[in-house]
């Protein structure tokens, strides 16, 4: 009697697939950095980067500002808002990369 793996072998092949893509998938790095230009909104910024690593914001007298961090092997980048537009973004590498 000869078991059939087939199932077996078609999970396995998938889930390689799928480890592939989401390593490669990273959306913070240097060619995204440079779309986000100044007075972009929050929306439009986490709709090209997805959800930020890290954030904090605050509220003092009708302004709000927040910072907010993306980290990938890549890279990171940091973007500033005030009242929910880009004001300052930064890019840096890590260290030991050109």
């Amino acid at each position: 009697m000869r078991i059939n793996n087939l199932p077996i072998m078609r999970v396995t092949a998938l889930l390689l697939l799928l480890f592939a893509l989401v390593a490669c998938g990273s959306k913070v790095n240097e060619s995204n950095y440079a779309k986000i230009e100044i007075d972009m909104t929050e929306e439009q910024v986490k709709s090209l980067l997805g959800a930020p690593t890290e954030s904090s914001s605050i509220n003092v007298g009708g302004l709000s500002g927040a910072s907010s961090k993306w980290v990938a092997k890549e890279g990171t980048i940091n973007v500033q808002f005030l009242n929910g537009k880009v004001k300052a973004k930064a890019f840096s590498k890590p260290s030991g990369q050109k």
